[in-house]
């Protein structure tokens, strides 16, 4: 293994653009409707399209898109959006200017220590400033406990032993008590989605865009990373078979956090 992060495929994340789109989109219909934001940041920022529909909502503002990837910051650049671009990890990241709006549309759950992270992320907006979170409650799903279980047995297991996947978020307690640090009007809820996916694989697929980025990038050896895909499809497959209509259904959950700064 080594410390380079796993490479993301712009390709083969927006393969269910729609279905991982749906919750960004319900994300920003709960921004307070009175923000009149000058300084916006998007972080973890992807292939740019909530930056740039920032841009559009507020075209006087001045709309920072943060990711780490080259290849999803090089989709970013080619939209025809009047957003500063940056490359480089949210962990690192410290804005010149506090923001009036934080955008985090499922790119924290990727990060240790949220206590840490979430008491910085509030600390940099300005007075009345918007955070808005929103993260996948992926580790307890079906799909992810196959994913670790396949992982630990067969002939990868080895390589697979220190992978770091996506960890446990924290209570919506925990998040309340730690955004109280300097904000007010907090509010936190889960939805859970009900993605109708189409295609062969279809869960496997998916989790080819996100969490099994780590595992892949951990295995040497094309053919066993080939054998991990197939045990691991031919376990979703039966936890999640494909309907007579060619519909999968996979059932999965997310937390939200808006919180506004005193």
């Amino acid at each position: 293994m080594t410390d380079t992060p796993p490479a993301w495929d712009p390709q083969q994340y927006s393969r269910f653009e729609a279905e991982r789109d749906r919750a960004a989109l319900d994300l920003l219909l709960r921004l307070p409707g009175d923000l009149n934001p000058r300084e916006i940041w998007d972080l973890g920022c992807g292939a740019g399209q909530h930056a740039a529909m920032l841009k559009r909502r507020h075209p006087g503002a001045v709309v920072h898109g943060l990711d780490s990837s080259a290849d999803m910051m090089a989709r970013a650049r080619a939209l025809d959006a009047d957003v500063d671009w940056h490359l480089g990890d949210i962990a690192g990241w410290r804005p010149e200017v506090p923001a009036d709006l934080i955008l985090a549309n499922a790119s924290l759950h990727w990060l240790p220590d949220h206590q840490t992270l979430l008491r910085h992320l509030a600390e940099s907006l300005t007075p009345r400033g918007v955070l808005a979170i929103q993260m996948p409650m992926a580790h307890e799903t079906r799909h992810h406990a196959l994913m670790r279980a396949v992982a630990a047995e067969g002939p990868w297991a080895a390589a697979l032993a220190g992978v770091e996947g996506i960890a446990p978020l924290l209570s919506p307690d925990a998040y309340y008590d730690v955004l109280t640090c300097a904000c007010d009007e907090i509010d936190i809820w889960a939805s859970t989605y009900l993605h109708a996916l189409t295609g062969s694989d279809a869960v496997l697929e998916w989790m080819k865009g996100t969490a099994l980025r780590p595992f892949l990038a951990a295995i040497a050896d094309p053919a066993m990373s080939v054998a991990f895909l197939s045990a691991l499809g031919a376990q979703l497959s039966e936890a999640f078979p494909q309907r007579p209509d060619g519909v999968t259904l996979l059932s999965f959950p997310r937390l939200f956090l808006v919180a506004r700064r005193r």
